[in-house]
């Protein structure tokens, strides 16, 4: 039976999600616990390769059940959680048809990148969220973002590491929305939301850096256009930290958990 996963983790301890010889995987966890619980191995396709540190709190899956295994679909997720580490949990398991692939099937996924503004670190946010000294000017970060919505050659806002077969991705959504930290209020910050139908090695992080940076001035709007147009990765700023970025959601087009797909 093909089941789907939902699934949320802190990928602070984790190499990433894909399986690798040296390193803890997010992947390889959900293996280990598929082999765990049914006794028998099964490969688990994600809707993303999320990377070292990156979070997530809808990330996509799914694996084969074993034929002969009686357990309900709905169940699958606690059976898998009885036997994963506390940083990864599957927050609900579903039958999916037998032509999904969580990765293939794919229609948009959501990323956000979390930034608060301080000049000092502040403990209870540091795990989920990148530090950034400078206020910005909300005005000119809403510009940078307008700008990187729709199809584009996205070169300039990828790093070497991967091979694809085009650098061109289509960007549906950019949103930068304030938020005050639920630790009294005190720490202000912002949510860097992106859907796209895909995204090229470290992209929203580029974007990240590239927004905050028109917000201070330091990057001219028209550096950013400029290297949009041409690609020359040059232009832009630092790729922001793994910490800051999880993975909100994947879309389908139709629920695969008895609900709208969620916001």
């Amino acid at each position: 039976m093909n089941t789907a996963l939902l699934v949320a983790y802190d990928g602070t301890d984790f190499c990433g999600w894909q399986v690798q010889a040296n390193g803890r995987t997010v992947q390889g966890e959900l293996e280990r616990a598929i082999e765990a619980a049914f006794g028998s191995f099964s490969r688990v396709t994600g809707s993303g390769r999320t990377d070292a540190g990156v979070h997530a709190a809808g990330q996509v899956c799914n694996f084969a059940l074993a034929d002969g295994i009686k357990i309900s679909p709905a169940r699958v997720a606690d059976a898998l959680n009885a036997k994963l580490p506390p940083d990864v949990r599957v927050l609900e398991s579903a039958a999916a048809p037998e032509e999904f692939d969580a990765c293939r099937s794919a229609k948009k996924k959501t990323y956000r990148y979390s930034v608060y503004f301080s000049r000092r670190e502040n403990p209870l946010l540091e795990r989920y969220a990148v530090r950034f000294g400078e206020f910005p000017d909300f005005a000119r970060m809403g510009e940078c973002a307008r700008l990187l919505e729709g199809e584009h050659d996205f070169t300039a806002f990828s790093s070497t590491g991967s091979s694809v077969r085009t650098t061109v991705r289509t960007v549906y959504s950019v949103e930068v929305s304030p938020w005050a930290d639920k630790f009294g209020g005190r720490t202000p910050g912002v949510y860097i939301d992106v859907c796209g139908s895909g995204f090229l090695y470290n992209m929203v992080r580029i974007m990240a850096g590239a927004i905050l940076e028109c917000g201070t001035g330091k990057l001219p709007l028209a550096a950013a256009e400029e290297a949009l147009r041409t690609g020359d990765r040059e232009l832009l700023g630092k790729t922001m930290p793994a910490k800051g970025l999880t993975l909100l959601r994947a879309e389908y087009g139709f629920p695969l958990f008895g609900r709208a797909e969620r916001e």
